[in-house]
């Protein structure tokens, strides 16, 4: 057969698509998530790159209560949330370590070694995960605070000043969701000006690029990915605009307390609420992606990601397919052998 002819999957031997993947940047690194199995990979300073596998299976495919809609979407949401922070402070502590190594004498670190009592006691894994929950507990904290509660309150100092936003409450939560949307935009344009920043949103970049390579069914190479858009309608930051848009719509019919905390307190408990069917209207939209309505509803968040992800280099593009092409490598051997999955990871 002629190699023009054949499929993309015939002629790069890559796994049919048939589901998504997801990912995240990471410090010099990108992570992939496929249904059974999360994969990083790690540009060191020598120039090679590390992966680090793990064993994936969502609660919504273990649970099936997990899975229905609407609800899906906050198990999703919270997955995410803590499988990405513990791959980032993978991450960083592969950065770290490599400072530590070109930083110390070669006599000095030789005896540290030999000194140096057994690793991972149970004390200290106790320590690790609960500086782990405590850094989740103060993410969350921050977010609910800066995004939150000061739009909010802000809103409210409104409200007593001007009778048409008291007596409105669709302005009353336009005003709101606007000054969210501000607020957001700023702080990434903010954080985005950092150097490390910068390359973390590179990195992104090439996240997205990869994925649509692998969507697009081509082969996994950086010159198809370089091709590709860097604006994934899939991506954390539209569901995070979105969440914004929908709250405004919930709001409106959510009665308005009498008081300012008592107000905020009801709002944070409608989150899952808005968080599923936002996730839900992702969800959606990716599979209807070519029509002008949805093109319309998702243009806000792919303009928005012009600030959370830049070019990158064929480098960093490199990391990304690394770490895509892996996740697809073990889900193609676990459609062969539905019972694989890797092996526990040896703690000395």
């Amino acid at each position: 057969m002629n190699d023009s002819k054949k499929t993309a999957v015939e002629r790069h031997e890559i796994p049919l698509i048939d589901f998504a993947v997801g990912g995240q940047a990471v410090i010099e690194g990108v992570m992939m998530r496929s249904p059974n199995f999360v994969t990083v990979a790690v540009r060191k300073n020598e120039g090679n790159i590390k992966v680090k596998e793990e064993n994936f299976r969502s609660f919504c495919l273990k649970v099936k209560i997990f899975g229905i809609p609407f609800v899906r979407g906050v198990v999703n949401l919270f997955e995410m949330m803590v499988v990405g922070m513990r791959i980032l402070n993978y991450s960083a502590n592969e950065m770290l370590e490599e400072t530590d190594e070109n930083t110390e004498k070669p006599e000095v670190a030789t005896a540290q070694k030999t000194e140096e009592p057994a690793k991972n006691s149970k004390l200290e894994k106790i320590a690790m995960a609960g500086s782990f929950i405590l850094s989740v507990a103060f993410a969350l904290g921050m977010s609910l605070f800066l995004f939150k509660f000061v739009p909010l309150w802000i809103t409210d100092y409104l409200s007593k000043q001007y009778s048409v936003i008291n007596d409105n409450y669709l302005i009353f939560n336009l005003i709101d969701g606007c000054i969210k949307t501000v607020f957001f935009i700023v702080y990434i344009a903010l954080i985005g000006a950092m150097p490390s920043m910068h390359r973390v949103f590179q990195y992104h970049g090439a996240e997205h690029k990869s994925i649509y390579t692998y969507e697009s069914g081509l082969d996994l190479t950086v010159e198809n990915a370089k091709k590709m858009t860097r604006f994934h309608p899939r991506c954390g930051t539209s569901f995070i605009l979105v969440v914004f848009m929908i709250s405004i719509f919930v709001y409106t019919f959510v009665p308005r307390q009498p008081d300012f905390m008592t107000n905020f307190l009801v709002r944070v408990l409608f989150l899952p609420l808005i968080a599923g069917a936002s996730y839900e209207i992702l969800k959606w939209s990716a599979k209807q992606k070519r029509t002008i309505f949805v093109r319309m509803l998702t243009a806000p968040g792919l303009w928005f990601q012009r600030l959370t992800t830049q070019e990158p280099d064929d480098k960093q593009l490199e990391v990304a397919l690394f770490a895509l092409k892996k996740a697809l490598e073990l889900e193609e051997e676990r459609r062969k052998n539905p019972e694989f999955q890797l092996a526990p990871v040896q703690v000395s």
